[in-house]
C-alpha cells in the first residue's frame, strides 16, 4: 500500500457543466481502479488545458479501500447561516507560499484574521511551528482534507473539550529521538493537560520520501502504511485523534541548504506530511497530524546559525512534535451523519462565511466554495508556485474578491460581516445603473391578437 503523487492534464472546463463534475470525470479518466484520490491541486492552466497534481492511495487492500472517503462527495448547501461570521483560512502545503510556507509563519495572520470572525477553521500548515503552536482561541484545527470535505458539504465538525491523542512514532534506531518525542508527550500532559492513552513505536516504521514535483512543489511517496493502519484500527476505541511522527528521507544536503536559503528553498518535508495525514483522515475519519523525526545525531548537530525568521522555529526544535499535540488536543471531531448537521454544536458548510486563500491556488476547496456560493478572498501578496488566473472561474457577481494583503483581507471580511458592499467603501464610486425595459413590438402584437 503506497501513497504517491501523479501529474495529469485534463481539458479546460466546459462552461456549460459544473466544475466538480468536470474534475471528477477528468480525474476518473486518468486513475486506475486501485487508485484512490486524496488530494488535488491545479498547478497552472491555459485556454485548453488544466495541469493537475493529485495524491493517490494505491494498492490498498479492499477492506481499507472501501473505508476511504470519496474525494468528490458533494452536498449543496441550501442556506447560509448568518448568526455568526466564520472564516476558513487556507495556505496549501508545499507550494512555497511567501506567508505560511515555512515553520508556522502564517500564525500571526491567523491570529489577526481570528479577531474579525467568530470561528476560524484552519489546518496544521498555518500554525504548526515545530515546538510552538499559538493558534487562536477561536480556531478549529483540522487537517486539510477535512477542510475540503467540510466545504464540499460531506461532513460536519463538532467541537470537543479535549481529545485522547494516540501518538505513533517510528521505532527510531537511535533511542535519543524516541526519548525526545516521549518527553514532548509528557510535557504536553504536564502543561496543557493532554490525555495520551499511549505512545506506540512502529516496527517496521512507515517509509516516507520527500520529493519535488514538475511544478516545483513539495510532494513525496509513502510506503508501508498497512502496519500503522492495523495499529490504529485495533486501538480505535481508545483514542479520538492521531499524532504521527516519522523519518522523512531527503538528501543529506537539504538540512543545511534549507537554512542557508533564507526562505527561498521550498520546505521539502511538508508536502509528503500532508499526503500521509490526508490518507489517515480519509480512511479513519479522525483528526490527524504529522511531524518529522530527524534521521540522525549528525543532522541534529548541524549548526544553522542565526536563520531567516520564518525558519527559526525549526532551528530550535529537536522533536518537532509539540505543535501537533497542541493542535490535536482540542481538534474538532468529524461528523458523518448529515442529520446531525443541524445541531447547534455542529459546524457545517452552512456556517462558512468566507474562504481566504493565496491568489492563484486552485484546488477542491476553491471549487467547492464557488459551487456553494461562499465568498472567496484571494491574497496577492502571498505569492506561490501555483499559476492560475482565478478570475476566469464562473463566479457569481461579488463572490470573488482579490486583495493585495491580509490586512486588506480583514477589511473585506469586516465589510462582508457588516453587509456592506465593497464598492460602497471605495472611491470613485460608480454611477448607479439605470436600464429601461421596453416591450418588444412583436410581443405587443401577439398580446393584442390573443385578447381579440
Amino acid at each position: 500500500m503506497r501513497i504517491i503523487e501523479k501529474t495529469i492534464t485534463i481539458p479546460a472546463w466546459d462552461r456549460d457543466s459544473g466544475l466538480l463534475d468536470h474534475f471528477g470525470a477528468g480525474l476518473g479518466f486518468h486513475l486506475k481502479d486501485n487508485e484512490i484520490p486524496i488530494r488535488l491541486a491545479v498547478t497552472d492552466q491555459d485556454e485548453n488545458h488544466l495541469n493537475c497534481e493529485i495524491g493517490v492511495i494505491t494498492d490498498a487492500p479492499s477492506h481499507i479501500a472501501r473505508r476511504a472517503a470519496d474525494l468528490f462527495e458533494f452536498r449543496k448547501r441550501q442556506v447560509e447561516s448568518v448568526e455568526k461570521f466564520n472564516a476558513v483560512l487556507l495556505v496549501p502545503t508545499g507550494i512555497g507560499a511567501e506567508i505560511g510556507g515555512h515553520a508556522g509563519d502564517a500564525t500571526a495572520v491567523a491570529r489577526m484574521v481570528a479577531e474579525s470572525c467568530d470561528e476560524l477553521v484552519l489546518h496544521p500548515n498555518v500554525v504548526n511551528a515545530s515546538d510552538i503552536n499559538e493558534l487562536p482561541d477561536n480556531a478549529l484545527y483540522v487537517e486539510g482534507s477535512i477542510i475540503t470535505r467540510l466545504i464540499m458539504g460531506a461532513i460536519g465538525l463538532q467541537k470537543t473539550r479535549a481529545n485522547r491523542v494516540l501518538v505513533v512514532l517510528d521505532d527510531h534506531q537511535d533511542a535519543h529521538f524516541v526519548t525526545a518525542a516521549v518527553n514532548s508527550v509528557s510535557a504536553s500532559r504536564a502543561t496543557f493537560g493532554m490525555d495520551c492513552p499511549e505512545v506506540v513505536c512502529l516496527n517496521p516504521p512507515i517509509q516516507m520520501w520527500a520529493e519535488y514535483s514538475d511544478s516545483g512543489s513539495a510532494v513525496g511517496r509513502v510506503e508501508g502504511l498497512e502496519h500503522c493502519l492495523d495499529v490504529l484500527e485495533r486501538a480505535a476505541d481508545d483514542y479520538d485523534a492521531v499524532a504521527l511522527s516519522s523519518i522523512i528521507k531527503v538528501p543529506y544536503s537539504y538540512h543545511a541548504d534549507y537554512f542557508k536559503s533564507a526562505g527561498k528553498m521550498i520546505n521539502p518535508w511538508g508536502g509528503v506530511e500532508a499526503m500521509l495525514s490526508h490518507a489517515i483522515s480519509s480512511i479513519l475519519n479522525v483528526p490527524t497530524a504529522h511531524s518529522p523525526m530527524l534521521e540522525s545525531l549528525d543532522i541534529e548537530r548541524i549548526e544553522p546559525g542565526i536563520v531567516e525568521p520564518r525558519l527559526s522555529a525549526e532551528a530550535v526544535s529537536t522533536s518537532f512534535l509539540q505543535c501537533i499535540l497542541k493542535g490535536l488536543h482540542q481538534s474538532p471531531r468529524i461528523v458523518l451523519d448529515e442529520s446531525l448537521f443541524v445541531r447547534a454544536d455542529v459546524f457545517s458548510v452552512e456556517d462558512v462565511s468566507c474562504l481566504i486563500i493565496p491568489d492563484g491556488c486552485l484546488g477542491l476547496p476553491t471549487i467547492a466554495a464557488l459551487e456553494q456560493g461562499i465568498h472567496v478572498i484571494a491574497v496577492r501578496e502571498n505569492t506561490n508556485l501555483m499559476r492560475n488566473d482565478l478570475t476566469r472561474l464562473p463566479w457569481r457577481k461579488g463572490q470573488f474578491i482579490q486583495v493585495e494583503s491580509y490586512l486588506e483581507a480583514v477589511g473585506a471580511m469586516n465589510a462582508l460581516k457588516a453587509g456592506v458592499s465593497l464598492e460602497s467603501v471605495c472611491r470613485p464610486i460608480s454611477a448607479t445603473k439605470v436600464r429601461k425595459s421596453v416591450q418588444a413590438a412583436d410581443m405587443t402584437n401577439k398580446v393584442q391578437a390573443a385578447s381579440s
